[in-house]
């Protein structure tokens, strides 16, 4: 019973750090006639999570057959406005599902019954699951087009490889799935050093040094100053490094980066894998006050407290390098991409006569992660921090501020509440609640936003009842309650009266100034019919579904901001 015990302890820690190997002889590439050039890696860093896949470029065309990576069935079908868009999951016979993302159509039998769901159900978006039976594939089998829906920029396919029990993301690069061509080492842009004293078990930091950084030869980096950097008895560094692939303009991230000191490994970072709980823990492992700035990776050469272990092979010290006043050492930073290039920067410090201490400041209020809390603002505002949703120990320093500028059409009503400095990411939502008075015609338009990095006001939401706005929201730094009195636009792009028989669609330009768009119903001759929103685009599109009769037809169309307000349009079109 213990040996069983003992395996299934195992297998769980294992579901956790890494899953089985794949064999890229299992697999072919999962669409057709594509250059093979790629646009993002697996693993990037975004905002608020890593990248779960890599993007393959589509030559900047839409259409492209999208085949099936090997055996299994069509297991789930997708379509929302953003994220992946149009999306489709296979369960591969191998233990695996591939994931793809961001398709312009199904397959035809697959559209037509997506098509059927969404008019039964009155639904612009589906999300929609099968057995075995239903869609059966071989390798090799079309299951769709690739295309630029959700939230894309450009045509490109999103390819990913889970491990189906665990739902766990591989590096489809590192396991050779996926093949790139890519001779070029990463670039290391910058180099920052922060020093860190302990006031109360909360970790404080000094402002970062920043160091430029030159490349001397292919692969290798040093700093532009000659002298030894100084440092404190207690610091960490962050590197900012970027990578490039051969053929294209773009940037992408970093699978590995260590360190040494004194040519003793004390830090390594790898991007193998992970599950989705794990994703927004990308602003664990960047420095994220740094990484918010930048345009390359800002990655923290140490592990906050509530850094998953799985994201560091090597971790002494969680990172610190300690350095006596006078010592001096050598420290050497490599960084690897998903190809094996590689490239280096090495340099000296000293240690400092002087350190960085911490001050005590006697209105921060310190706040554990290891627990639920709750921090106040007076009688009118508060926010309930959950138990884990700190990376670390923080001082917060809650306060009233100066109520915020707004764009036209949205109305400030109260002044703006500080409980988080805007830098501190988390991994779990807070619930805010702000009172204030609301005239009662902006009560259903009333909603909490937060002053963006550019200084704008940016929606968040909510819900105003009982004198008070409360939202659960990742977001921190200075919130307000707002109301938006200004309903979205709506454009046709069509002629009123216009003949739309050799047209394929009917398609609406749609925007809102404050909230965004939520929701959108489209009807011709009163019916409801299924419309496609492209965010990125700023647009709403019918697709017919039926040959053109040569008659007049009438369309309504409905769409609501997140702040309530409706917008209508009415009008004609034969087909």
């Amino acid at each position: 019973m213990r040996g069983f015990l003992t395996f299934l302890l195992f297998t769980a820690i294992g579901a956790g750090a890494q899953a089985q190997r794949l064999d890229p002889g299992d697999y072919i590439y999962p669409i057709r006639d594509v250059a093979r050039l790629y646009s993002a890696n697996f693993g990037e860093m975004r905002p608020g999570h890593f990248h779960a896949g890599i993007d393959i470029k589509t030559d900047g065309a839409e259409g492209k057959p999208l085949v099936a990576a090997a055996d299994g069935y069509v297991s789930r079908v997708s379509l929302t406005a953003g994220g992946y868009g149009r999306a489709v999951y296979l369960t591969l016979r191998n233990g695996t599902t591939a994931v793809y993302g961001h398709l312009q159509r199904f397959r035809d039998d697959i559209e037509q019954h997506v098509r059927q769901e969404r008019t039964a159900r009155r639904a612009n978006s589906v999300n929609l699951f099968f057995g075995p039976e239903t869609w059966p594939v071989k390798q090799g089998d079309v299951i769709g087009f690739s295309g630029n829906s959700g939230s894309s920029m450009g045509p490109h396919l999103h390819f990913e490889i889970r491990d189906t029990p665990t739902q766990r993301l591989y590096n489809l690069v590192r396991e050779g799935v996926i093949r790139p061509e890519d001779n070029l080492p990463p670039r290391i842009m910058r180099l920052h050093y922060v020093e860190i004293d302990t006031l109360q078990g909360v970790p404080v930091r000094s402002r970062a040094e920043s160091y430029a950084v030159v490349r001397e030869a292919e692969g290798r980096y040093r700093l532009t100053r000659e002298e030894p950097v100084g440092v404190g008895r207690k610091g960490y560094f962050v590197a900012e490094v970027t990578d490039r692939r051969n053929g294209v303009n773009n940037t992408f991230g970093i699978w590995r980066v260590t360190a040494s000191a004194d040519g003793t490994p004390y830090f390594e970072y790898r991007m193998d894998g992970f599950t989705h709980d794990l994703s927004r823990c990308c602003d664990a492992v960047s420095c994220y006050p740094l990484q918010l700035g930048s345009r390359n990776e800002a990655i923290r050469l140490a592990q906050l407290t509530g850094s998953p272990d799985c994201f560091y092979p090597v971790m002494e010290e969680r990172g610190l390098v300690r350095t006596a006043a006078g010592e001096q050492r050598r420290v050497r930073i490599e960084a690897e991409d998903d190809c094996g290039n590689r490239s280096s920067l090495e340099f000296t410090v000293r240690g400092r006569t002087e350190c960085f201490r911490a001050e005590a400041d006697t209105a921060a209020v310190a706040v554990d992660p290891g627990r639920a809390s709750l921090l106040l603002v007076g009688s009118e505002a508060r926010i309930h921090i959950p138990e884990e949703a700190l990376y670390e120990p923080i001082f917060a320093h809650p306060e009233r501020r100066e109520a915020p500028q707004a764009d036209s059409g949205v109305v400030v009503l109260s002044p703006a509440y500080r409980f988080l400095s805007p830098d501190t990411p988390l991994r779990r939502p807070a619930a805010v609640t702000i009172r204030t008075r609301v005239p009662r015609p902006l009560q259903l338009h009333t909603v909490l936003a937060v002053r963006n990095r550019k200084g704008r006001l940016s929606h968040v939401g909510g819900s105003y009842a009982n004198g008070a706005v409360t939202a659960t929201t990742y977001a921190t730094g200075d919130l307000a309650v707002v109301a938006d009195t200004l309903a979205p636009s709506i454009r046709p792009l069509f002629a009123e009266g216009a003949d739309l028989s050799k047209a394929e669609s009917l398609r609406f330009r749609a925007a809102d100034n404050f909230s965004g768009i939520a929701s959108w119903t489209l009807r011709i001759d009163g019916e409801w019919v299924p419309c496609d929103r492209f965010p990125m685009k700023g647009t709403l599109v019918h697709f017919f579904g039926t040959p053109p009769q040569g008659r007049k037809h009438e369309v309504r169309l409905s769409v609501r901001d997140g702040c309530g307000n409706t917008a209508h349009f009415k009008g004609i079109f034969y087909r």
